[in-house]
């Protein structure tokens, strides 16, 4: 049996990306981890190695070690071998980085995604107004400024009575 030629590096680096399309955030399940843009970058090193580069949501964020195993497994199954995951904090993660493609299965999924912040100092002091995933209405409350995790905050709209957790805005 005869051996396939190794792929170039650039098809390597498809390749992965199409694994790594598939890797779930485990927060936000409908969400890959490359469509809420953790997936920073993709290098193949000189010794065919696959660096896989990544930036949490949050410098703190619990699933990282989660997300590192996920993409090991993917890759592992894939058969593309050697790999390593790496986690970079600069440039921080930011909301601009989720596509509205992406927004809008947030919010097909129920949770309500990121509202831009006002430029204005007084913003700082105010609750962003944020529509309900279900039925639209703007007539929500914040419940809890902490959600299930510390990246999402919980609400309750006011007309439909449905609670849902709401990704906040982040910037750095």
């Amino acid at each position: 049996m005869v051996d396939a030629p190794p792929l170039s590096t650039q098809k390597r680096i498809a390749a992965v990306r199409a694994v790594l399309d598939d890797v779930p955030d485990p927060e936000i399940p409908v969400l890959s981890i490359a469509e809420i843009g953790m997936l920073r970058d993709v290098v193949v090193d000189a010794d065919g190695t696959v660096e896989v580069v990544i930036t949490p949501t949050y410098s703190g964020c619990p699933a990282m070690g989660m997300i590192s195993s996920d993409i090991g497994l993917a890759l592992a199954k894939a058969g593309i071998e050697p790999y390593r995951v790496v986690m970079r904090h600069k440039p921080a993660w930011t909301t601009d980085w989720i596509p509205p493609a992406a927004r809008e299965r947030m919010r097909a999924y129920g949770i309500a995604p990121p509202v831009e912040p006002s430029a204005s100092k007084q913003s700082l002091f105010t609750q962003e107004t944020v529509a309900c995933p279900r039925c639209s209405s703007e007539k929500t409350e914040r419940i809890s400024e902490f959600g299930a995790t510390a990246c999402k905050a919980f609400y309750r709209c006011t007309s439909c009575l449905e609670p849902f957790e709401y990704f906040k805005c982040v910037r750095p």
